[in-house]
């Protein structure tokens, strides 16, 4: 065990040998995401339905079962004996503050947290902390937990101060822990302006080196990590920095333009989107981290007799850009750890009272499309195909490209706020009141359907990723 740090391009041990750390992100965890938990909207929104729906305490109750059975001794076990070395904590800000009670901290974040990071440690594993939803929200995506495509933490300062001290308190909380790589500020950053981003950045910064001078920081690039194009000269404030990309492929998702075979121009696109993506750092001799990464895969409830042929490609997007990374020796994180099926590395089992309970409810999500990450809208394209021609008939051409143009298009920005947004609002109550009439007993019955023995292992995947992880020492 050994703090880690940045040296030029690479991480390094106390002793200045290079370390490589390949893992996951815990994504879906200490906040919930709908596609990975199961659910519609945002996390903000399911909590407070459900509180409606059958009372605080009974509510409380299956979040807090859900926090302590997504991730336990047998998950970090599962996850060291594939030969990764870290994961990525994704976490709400509202697990340590709450709206009407600002700059007032909740002791009560740092119980799964610190439950986590320990169990994380005894079995050798690193651990980043990140910031995926902060006051105000920071991007324009559900993830960041606000319910709009305003991401209002970059038009209002005191959103900024309150994530500033966020980082205060975590920094007092967790310095000389050298069991955390790092601390990554803030998750997917999508600033219209391109320099409010920068000047957080240094300000957190600061802030965060006054308690704790010594954790490494990573960054992301804005607009969902891609675009560090307008950071200028911003490094040379910054010590101790890695900078983070997340080297999503469009190959490996439904919407892809054509099939992935791993032909040698699908090869050579894959590599440029890349670089393109840490060009900003390769020209300053910067130390990258990707962040998040990795497909989608298809399932049978869905996907029928095409599931296996589906994920054939996808596992080879897998492999193409895990070679990549190698060659440049990059550190890593996939996206994601556990979810109810579509992405990660153990999902939750069909057969479990979860899944059970909400098989009508997540087909439905599913045909509707109500959720953004990966969706198939084959079943209701026709139904937003209207809106969207009638904004090409009206709209001039100079004034549809709205930020965060060009990673939204026109048909992704109509989707995310009419079916994203409005369609899956109206689902939240609908998700709740399946719990009406259940017991305590019951109710945890439904939050262990996330215990690692109740999950299957995606051993295409896994296979993948442990192989790889023999490569790069």
């Amino acid at each position: 065990m050994s703090l880690l740090a940045v040296s030029g391009t690479k991480l390094v041990d106390e002793q200045g040998n290079e370390v490589v750390l390949r893992g996951a992100g815990l994504g879906g965890w200490m906040n919930m995401e709908n596609f990975i938990s199961g659910y519609p909207g945002c996390e903000h929104q399911i909590r407070q339905a459900l509180a409606d729906a059958i009372g605080q305490d009974k509510s409380e109750f299956f979040f807090d079962k859900f926090l302590e059975y997504f991730f336990t001794d047998a998950d970090a076990e599962f996850f060291k004996s594939l030969g990764l070395s870290c994961i990525r904590l994704p976490f709400n800000y509202h697990h340590f503050e709450d709206d009407l009670n600002p700059r007032v901290l909740k002791e009560s974040g740092f119980k799964q947290l610190d439950r986590v990071i320990d169990i994380c440690a005894a079995h050798g594993i690193y651990t980043i902390l990140d910031l995926h939803a902060a006051p105000g929200g920071q991007n324009t995506d559900w993830h960041s937990d606000h319910g709009t495509h305003i991401a209002s933490f970059w038009n209002h300062k005191d959103f900024q101060d309150r994530a500033v001290w966020l980082w205060e308190e975590l920094a007092k909380h967790y310095r000389g822990n050298k069991w955390i790589a790092g601390y990554n500020p803030l998750n997917e950053p999508t600033d219209p302006t391109h320099t409010r981003v920068v000047a957080f950045y240094t300000r957190v910064l600061k802030a965060i080196r006054a308690i704790d001078p010594d954790h490494a920081i990573f960054f992301d690039g804005n607009t969902f990590a891609s675009d560090f194009s307008h950071f200028g000269d911003a490094h040379k404030e910054w010590d101790n920095t890695a900078y983070s990309i997340h080297d999503y492929s469009s190959y490996g998702f439904p919407a892809a333009s054509e099939v992935y075979v791993s032909s040698d121009e699908q090869r050579r696109r894959l590599r440029r989107s890349y670089e393109k993506k840490r060009e900003w750092m390769d020209q300053r001799g910067l130390c990258v981290w990707n962040g998040e990464w990795g497909p989608v895969y298809a399932r049978k409830p869905y996907d029928g007799d095409a599931t296996d042929r589906i994920n054939e490609s996808r596992y080879k997007v897998l492999k193409d850009q895990l070679a990549i990374y190698n060659h440049d020796r990059l550190s890593w994180s996939i996206w994601t750890y556990k979810d109810i099926g579509f992405q990660g590395m153990v999902y939750v089992s069909p057969d479990t009272p979860y899944m059970t309970l909400f098989a009508a409810h997540l087909a439905k999500k599913q045909r509707l499309a109500v959720d953004a990450w990966g969706a198939d809208d084959v079943a209701v394209r026709d139904v937003y195909q209207p809106l969207q021609d009638h904004i090409l008939a009206e709209i001039p051409e100079k004034f549809r490209n709205l930020y965060p143009s060009p990673v939204w298009k026109l048909d992704q920005r109509v989707t995310r706020l009419a079916r994203n947004i409005l369609v899956s609002e109206f689902m939240v109550r609908e998700w709740a009141e399946h719990f009406i009439g259940k017991t305590l007993e019951e109710i945890d019955e439904i939050a262990g359907s996330f215990k690692f023995g109740k999950c299957v292992k995606r051993e295409g995947l896994n296979n993948i990723l442990m192989e790889n992880a023999k490569l790069v020492q």
